[in-house]
């Protein structure tokens, strides 16, 4: 009786360089960001273009951080003005 061993034969890689099957990496999805005008909410929406480059489970902080600073300048929006040195009434 002989031990016959079977070799497995790698796939050929596709157009990618991946073989077929192997799981492909993150992809960049595309989505244009239209600026707003508002400086700190562009750079909010910017860094929405980080969880491009990360595996799902990385998307989660991005989009938290993204979320906190978009509420906070919403809610900035909503406080009362600071007095400045020349309103002062009292």
């Amino acid at each position: 009786m002989t031990d016959e061993v079977s070799e497995r034969v790698p796939a050929a890689p596709d157009a990618s360089g991946r073989a077929a099957g192997e799981p492909t990496g993150p992809a960049p999805l595309g989505v244009v960001r239209t600026p707003t005008g508002h400086a700190g909410v562009d750079a909010l929406l910017e860094r929405l273009a980080d969880a491009d480059h990360l595996t799902a489970d990385g998307h989660v902080e991005v989009y938290e951080d993204v979320h906190r600073g978009l509420r906070e300048a919403l809610t900035a929006l909503d406080a009362p003005p600071v007095p400045g040195p020349y309103e002062n009434r009292s």
